[in-house]
């Protein structure tokens, strides 16, 4: 078996081929059009038949490339950024360079065998570029309202509105109304900056809609487990991008970083905060786990047992993500056989 560890960059790739023992067995360095990627797996067919391709999990950079491979029937791991970073430090070689880094990539694939595979783009990538956008577009409006309030605390001191209230529409008419009756530059870039706000919020619940279509046919599981509204289904779904690439639900706690990591020595089990993982995903399931933990009665019955059992609150809450990720993993085995037999069903009656 050889591993092709590869380091992804914006308008060139390097890809090192290692053997079974991690030694390095050549170097190559090629562009990101679908005909390099071809002249590529050329070159990586030299080292024999049985190859496995590694790449780092930055998909940005590397989705072309995944598909290109991926419709050429190779096979890929996603390997995570601080995986391969801990290949680097602990390697003899010193510095950073391309090749250093895709020879870590390869490495860490061949010391993790259980990485996620892998797969060709589908709905959950689509969803994922519809959260994504729409927090670019949160992050925005947020940056303009409060460029807009210290424009409105220039102009009107006492003119305070209350927080999150600039994306309705009753307290935007309330500024609105205040600026047509002011004069100057100040007066004006606000005016901008209210506009500008107003057509970020319209934009935001467009995708909201969207988002909420996608997810009530996508994620009808996720939607039913407490705590989890459709931004966090969305966000899940999206992330993690087909859970059939996990063999297991502990291999998914893994890769959310829900997996405790051991911290003890002596008489009493401890386990730590795990910052390692996909943690996009670690975020979503810690806002389900703290929605739960006020209003689900499991949920607070079973920190309850934590703590009276020695638990701190906050190690009770990590003992509750491990365990939500373990129904958000079934929630999600659900909803992938509930779209493949519906696809299988309209392919049938096709």
């Amino acid at each position: 078996m050889v591993v092709l560890g590869i380091d992804a960059h914006k308008r060139n790739h390097t890809a090192v081929a290692a053997d079974d023992q991690g030694r390095e067995l050549g170097a190559r360095t090629t562009g990101t059009t679908s005909a390099d990627h071809l002249r590529l797996l050329a070159w990586a067919r030299r080292f024999g038949d049985q190859r496995l391709w590694a790449v780092e999990d930055c998909r940005h950079l590397s989705r072309r490339l995944e598909a290109d491979l991926l419709a050429a029937g190779e096979r890929i791991v996603r390997v995570p950024p601080k995986l391969m970073a801990h290949c680097r430090t602990a390697a003899r070689t010193y510095g950073k360079s391309d090749p250093i880094d895709a020879l870590a990539v390869a490495r860490a694939a061949l010391r993790e065998p259980d990485l996620p595979t892998a797969q060709l783009d589908g709905p959950s990538r689509e969803l994922r570029l519809l959260v994504d956008h729409r927090d670019d577009l949160v992050a925005e409006r947020t940056r303009i309202i409060n460029r807009l309030r210290w424009h409105l605390h220039e102009l009107a001191p006492d003119l305070d509105p209350p927080a999150r209230s600039l994306t309705h529409s009753r307290q935007t008419a309330v500024v609105a109304d205040f600026l047509r009756g002011a004069d100057g530059v100040v007066a004006r870039l606000a005016s901008r900056c209210l506009a500008r706000c107003q057509a970020l919020t319209e934009e935001i619940h467009e995708l909201d809609a969207e988002i909420t279509g996608s997810i009530e046919v996508l994620g009808a599981s996720l939607l039913k487990i407490p705590g989890c509204g459709t931004l966090t289904a969305a966000k899940i779904l999206g992330e993690t991008a087909d859970v059939t690439r996990f063999k297991s639900k502990d291999a998914f706690a893994r890769h959310n970083g829900t997996a405790p990591l051991p911290v003890w020595s002596g008489n009493r089990e401890r386990h730590r905060l795990s910052r390692v993982g996909n943690r996009q995903l670690n975020t979503a399931l810690h806002r389900i786990a703290v929605t739960q933990a006020h209003y689900h009665p499991d949920a607070r019955a079973y920190l309850k047992r934590r703590q009276d059992s020695g638990d701190t609150m906050t190690e009770a809450l990590r003992a509750l993500k491990r365990r939500l990720s373990d129904v958000v993993y079934r929630a999600l085995q659900h909803d992938a056989q509930a779209s493949h037999d519906h696809v299988n069903t309209l392919a049938v009656a096709a």
